[in-house]
């Protein structure tokens, strides 16, 4: 099912409608659509992977363990996330039941494109001034699909634009992107730390912009 969301309704108008996106299968074990959340001003904005279990009990991004390091990533880059928009590349929680909990498993291509939509819809609502893709899945789906974290984390790239001229003024819109927080918490103890503050540099590059 090619999804299309609706227009001119506001972000609070594209979250309703996502409620009820059936673009691709994963609504049906899912508790309900993440979508993402943030004011409508905001000039920054995160994109993650697929929410995770505390998210989809919740139906708010960024709110599992993974969360909790994002904020603390943000406080120590000097960013407020009550200004900035999170979102994630697909929006249903996509997992493997097992007796004890529920795994999580990477979402596919399809899944990624079926949720397209509803990620380019958000970002043509906010305008920001910068887009921070939170690992590979978000890389790839908004930079290239030969992007690699490793190799180009931290750089600001220029994001095209599919406005015109005399609408997107003169505002540039910039990617960046860094490691999944949940990556770092799945890092081992004795290399986390550094992890972190490689985040927290990555952060301070974006940060600089809005400057």
């Amino acid at each position: 099912m090619t999804v299309i969301p609706p227009e001119g309704v506001g972000l609070a108008g594209l979250r309703t409608a996502a409620r009820d996106c059936r673009g691709c299968e994963l609504w049906e074990p899912a508790t309900q659509t993440v979508f993402g959340a943030g004011p409508e001003t905001a000039r920054l904005v995160f994109v993650g992977e697929q929410p995770g279990d505390q998210e989809d009990r919740r139906g708010e991004p960024f709110v599992g363990p993974a969360g909790r390091l994002l904020d603390r990533a943000l406080t120590d880059a000097g960013i407020d996330r009550a200004d900035t928009y999170v979102t994630n590349a697909v929006k249903h929680f996509r997992f493997r039941p097992t007796p004890k909990r529920r795994l999580h498993q990477s979402p596919g291509s399809e899944h990624i494109a079926a949720c397209r939509p509803w990620l380019d819809a958000e970002l043509a609502l906010l305008m920001p001034e910068i887009v921070v893709c939170l690992g590979a899945v978000a890389a790839k789906a908004l930079i290239s699909p030969s992007f690699r974290i490793t190799a180009d984390r931290g750089r600001l790239l220029p994001r095209p634009s599919t406005l015109s001229e005399d609408e997107a003024g003169v505002q540039q819109t910039w990617l960046l992107a860094t490691t999944h927080p949940s990556a770092i918490l799945r890092t081992p103890d004795e290399e986390r730390p550094a992890a972190y503050d490689a985040l927290v540099a990555d952060l301070a590059v974006a940060a600089s912009v809005l400057a």
